[in-house]
Parts: C-alpha cells; structure tokens; sequence
C-alpha cells in the first residue's frame, strides 16, 4: 500500500483492528473504522480515523459503501471466542458468516480493489496430524467459530473464481500484545498478566502442556500490509511456526513480574485445541513476510503497556 488509499477496516476498536488502524494513518491512509463495540473499545480509536458505530451484519453497513467507497478492506469484525461459539453457534454464524457476507456483497458492488480477510490458524485446522500446520492440512474445525471462519474462505474463494473478487486471507496463530482484553477468554497473555500484576492466582484449563503459537501484533499488522498488495485467491498463515505451552507462558511470565504464586489449574474447555502451529513458508516465500519480533521481547513489550494501563 505505496500509494494513499481509502481503507475500511471493521473491528477498528479491538485489539488487532486498532493496530492496524493506527498504522494505516500513519502511513497517510484515510481510514474508516466500523465497530459495534461488543468487544472493541472507545478508547483503541485512534483519533485521525473515521468511527462508524455499527454492527457488519445490519443493512446500515450498504450505506457506509455508498458514502465511503472503500478501495481496500481489512475484516477483522467477529465473533471471536470459541467458547460462546460452541454455546451459540447461531450467533456466531449470523455474525462471522452472514456479516462476511454483507461485506463481500458490497465490496463486489462498490469495485474494491482488495479484500484482506484475517481467518483463524489456530482453530481452523483441527487436532494437527502433523505440526507446524501448513496450508494445505486438512480442515477439519472442533468450533462453530472455526467453521465459520473456514466457510468465509469458502465464498472468498468462490467469489474470486466467479465474480472476480481481488481478496487474501490471513490465517492467524495466537495473537498478543498491548490492548488485548484481559476479561476475554482467548488472550492468555493478557489474562495472565492482568491477573498476576494484580497479585492474583491465574487459571490454567487443562495440563498447561497445551501449545499455541504465539504471534505479536505489530507483525500480524505487518502482515495485513503486504496482504493488500499479494495476489489475489491466496491463502497465508500468520505466525511463528513454534509452539510454546501455556504452563511456558505462565514461566517466563512469573520470572518476568518476580511472581510467587502457582496457577490454578482447571477441567480442560470443549472445542479447543491442544497443540498447534503453524508453517509460515508460503508467507515467507510469496509475501516476503516474517516475524520480527520474539516472544521475550513481545511478552516484555505487553507487560510494560499492562503495568502502565493497571496503574492508571
């Protein structure tokens, strides 16, 4: 994305969203964030951006298009926990699968030059036969979340074959980083550290010898970048290719706040995975994309925006 483009990006307000906004009006794009606010904050927006407060799978989202006229999209806007998929799976779909669709709908009506999709890694593959993951492993989601966000790619795909439809999705690992929401259920690092700066006993589900792949945000926003300008149809995981567990997580951050304290470990959660990560050549190889920044220094960079946030 050389050149300044009109760059509409839902679920602005969230964790990832908001980073990536940040980082287009940086680069001189004008952005227009959508956000229902479910889960995305007021105070994640950045101030440069125009906010649209409203949810992708109302009609309202056909007259945003016609005033806006967005060149390019990046759709981070979901229903995003497993749990509640699993607990709604009706829910899930209206948002995940149908808000998509609204989406795309309009995307093909108002000539978008590109449509970034960000999918699930972690969720969309299953129990892995073989690790890390790549692409072309079998699909077979334990989540309503994790289908719906494969079914997306589905019409993604469908769309560029017969509509022509100029789109890329980002299968992501486990994202962290600044501005994760420590009340969620998905974002072990920023629970974890909310908790434990909080002199507060975490709760591990299951061993804690299950493992995810930990991916920072700045790199996954990154990764959206070089998305907008990859060729169109193309699937990429986004991640480290590592898998680290949760009882190694819970170490290095114990060693890094000085924590006394054991986690408390509880019955693992249905519709989760237990190992997983992902193969990022494709990436590397096509987008010229790797991550840069490591574990340490991602889990260093989130405690000093927890410590700076809880004190405040």
């Amino acid at each position: 994305m050389a050149d300044s483009k009109r760059a509409l990006v839902t679920g602005g307000a969230g964790f990832i969203g908001s980073h990536l906004v940040d980082r287009l009006v940086e680069l001189g794009h004008h952005v227009v964030v959508v956000d229902n606010l479910s889960t995305g904050r007021l105070h994640n927006l950045n101030t440069a951006a125009t906010f649209s407060h409203m949810d992708i799978s109302t009609p309202a989202i056909d007259s945003l298009f016609d005033k806006e006229h967005p060149e390019v999209i990046f759709h981070h806007a979901a229903q995003a926990s497993v749990i509640a998929s699993v607990q709604d799976p009706v829910r899930d779909a209206e948002v995940n699968v149908l808000g998509s669709l609204r989406l795309i709908d309009n995307a093909l009506k108002h000539g978008t030059e590109k449509f970034v999709f960000a999918s699930t890694g972690g969720a969309i593959y299953g129990d892995p036969k073989y690790l890390p993951c790549d692409e072309e492993h079998p699909i077979a989601p334990l989540s309503p979340y994790g289908l719906s966000k494969y079914v997306v790619e589905q019409y993604l795909d469908l769309l560029h074959q017969t509509r022509g439809l100029n789109y890329t999705a980002l299968r992501y690992a486990n994202v962290y980083g600044p501005r994760q929401d420590p009340q969620g259920e998905a974002g072990v690092v920023a629970i974890f550290t909310r908790l434990m700066l909080e002199g507060e006993r975490p709760k591990i589900f299951g061993t804690g010898e299950q493992e995810r792949d930990f991916v920072y945000v700045s790199d996954v926003v990154e990764a959206n970048l070089v998305a907008a300008n990859a060729p169109s149809g193309r699937v990429y995981n986004i991640g480290t290719g590592v898998g680290t567990s949760v009882n190694g997580i819970f170490q290095m951050l114990k060693e890094a706040l000085k924590y006394r304290w054991k986690p408390d470990y509880e019955p693992a959660r249905p519709g989760e995975v237990f190992k997983i990560s992902l193969d990022i050549s494709r990436a590397r190889e096509e987008l010229g994309w790797t991550p840069s920044v490591s574990l340490e220094e991602g889990l260093n960079l989130t405690l000093e925006h927890f410590k700076q946030t809880i004190r405040a």
